[in-house]
């Protein structure tokens, strides 16, 4: 994956624990039950709404965390080289990889701008940002879904919310297993 000279800057402890942390997020993204259980389309855009979300959620973490905000942008620069890579394996071309990566940004800044609004307002706001980002493609997906995946957000919120932050910066992330985080009234 190649990424930029302030990547190569960064500390090889650094290094190795945002390669961590973001290898907790695919993993957790990558969930099969998000999309045979949970309605998220098995898509190219539904898995990267899946990651956005997971994204989010560790952003979110970190930017509680002042002193965290270079961890976080090492984690934000790593998840766009990766996509920048998966691109360029698809067979995109050259002169059209800079550009989606571009539009890939824009989109997570919108989750994120979305999602943290979900979660100060209500429980029908954060659906409604499921229902248009996650479910994007979906003309009409089912209501238990989405509103497992809005407990599921906030329960995955604030379980990250308890982990010691030393750890997180060390790459020691540790989602929550779906299962555990749907709880009750699973659809």
């Amino acid at each position: 994956m190649a990424l930029g000279p302030r990547w190569r800057r960064r500390a090889a402890g650094e290094r190795h624990a945002v390669a961590a942390a973001y290898a907790a997020v695919v993993a957790q993204a990558r969930a099969p039950g998000f999309f045979a259980e949970l309605g998220v389309p098995d898509t190219l855009d539904g898995r990267f709404e899946s990651m956005a979300l997971h994204m989010f959620l560790l952003l979110h973490r970190l930017k509680a965390e002042p002193s965290a905000s270079g961890f976080g942008q090492a984690l934000f620069d790593f998840f766009f080289a990766d996509m920048d890579r998966s691109l360029r394996e698809m067979g995109a071309g050259d002169l059209g990889v800079g550009r989606r990566v571009k539009a890939m940004a824009e989109a997570l800044y919108g989750r994120i701008a979305a999602y943290e609004a979900g979660l100060a307002a209500d429980a029908s706001t954060l659906a409604d940002a499921l229902r248009r980002n996650l479910y994007g493609t979906v003309a009409d997906p089912d209501p238990a879904h989405v509103s497992a995946l809005a407990r599921y957000l906030a329960r995955q919120r604030h379980h990250l919310a308890s982990l010691p932050l030393a750890g997180v910066l060390e790459g020691d992330v540790a989602f929550l297993p779906l299962a555990a985080a749907l709880g009750e009234g699973r659809p």
